[in-house]
């Protein structure tokens, strides 16, 4: 991971504690002034750190002082909670409220990334391998079913309420999709609306073209320092998108790497969406039947049909001139 992607991650899940801890802060000077007996709790519980170091130091049963002063604090915290609610606050009002509970907008766990900090960073890693692609141009709302006809029509409903549904349910370790069919007919435009969505719930999400993702990890490894940090990302993204699988250069390289990343990412439990113009057959011919066997083993086909949108698209205007 580049040094660049791990600050912004720090820079990000410390933005969000310090925004926690300002949050709670406003929140005490509002009670504070609201309700004087609560800041007079507050002020005794802010003072036990200095009641047991007292407690050590003055000597003699320092476990039971310790043990004294926290019974006293939890009746505090006890009549605490009754004030706020009596007077018609949420009895967790003044806690710390993170945005992730697990490590407290730390990042950490036991010196480990979070799974919120490895959420920021897959994120980071998707933007910047992203970031040429056209996410803001493509959205369910656009995709118009009345370039489609009679049973075209059907099926491309039907795939447009099921898109939509996975997009909008989708978890880490959702099922994988293959999506077929011949070109203009509204893969690119579907799998490109499920990235945004995906991506707005901060999943970490890989969309790129089959001709980007293999010619970048066919540069990397076979360059001087010999890095994996492409390939890793691809095996690792909550959401890999590959678009035109079949027009990437048809090498030894790819066709293993293509086996490499599907099987992987099966064994991982890892979402994939495939967009492609081959049929079973293609694939198995150039892929093997192998890699055929763990795509449509494992994923859900679906099948496009109509007539191409874009030459549609492109007759219309010729109309209005």
């Amino acid at each position: 991971m580049s040094t660049e992607i791990y600050t912004k991650a720090h820079d990000i899940i410390k933005a969000k504690r310090d925004k926690a801890i300002a949050e709670n802060e406003k929140r005490i000077q509002e009670i504070n002034g609201r309700i004087p007996e609560i800041m007079k709790i507050n002020t005794s519980l802010f003072s036990t750190g200095m009641e047991i170091l007292q407690a050590v130091k003055n000597g003699g049963d320092v476990q039971r002082h310790i043990e004294e002063i926290k019974e006293k604090n939890l009746v505090l915290q006890e009549k605490l909670k009754c004030l706020l609610v009596s007077n018609g606050y949420p009895e967790t009002y003044l806690d710390i409220h993170y945005s992730c509970p697990e490590c407290g907008d730390t990042g950490y766990i036991n010196s480990n990334f979070c799974d919120c900090m490895n959420r920021v960073i897959g994120q980071l890693r998707a933007d910047e391998f992203s970031r040429n692609t056209y996410l803001e141009l493509s959205h369910f709302e656009d995709f118009d079913l009345k370039y489609y006809q009679g049973e075209d029509y059907a099926r491309m409903k039907k795939i447009l309420n099921f898109t939509k549904n996975y997009a909008d349910t989708f978890t880490p370790g959702a099922e994988s999709i293959i999506m077929s069919g011949n070109t203009g007919l509204g893969k690119t435009h579907l799998s490109l609306a499920i990235a945004d969505k995906v991506i707005r719930k901060g999943i970490a999400v890989i969309y790129d073209s089959a001709i980007s993702i293999f010619d970048s990890i066919e540069n990397e490894h076979f360059s001087y320092e010999r890095s994996r940090e492409r390939l890793d990302s691809v095996l690792n993204a909550d959401l890999l998108i590959i678009d035109d699988l079949g027009t990437e250069n048809n090498s030894k390289f790819s066709v293993s790497t293509v086996y490499n990343i599907i099987n992987t990412r099966i064994m991982r439990r890892k979402s994939t969406i495939i967009s492609t113009n081959l049929s079973i057959k293609d694939i198995s011919e150039r892929y093997t039947g192998k890699v055929a066997s763990r795509i449509f083993g494992e994923y859900t086909p679906i099948q496009f049909s109509g007539e191409d949108v874009r030459f549609q698209m492109k007759r219309e205007r010729r109309k209005v001139k």
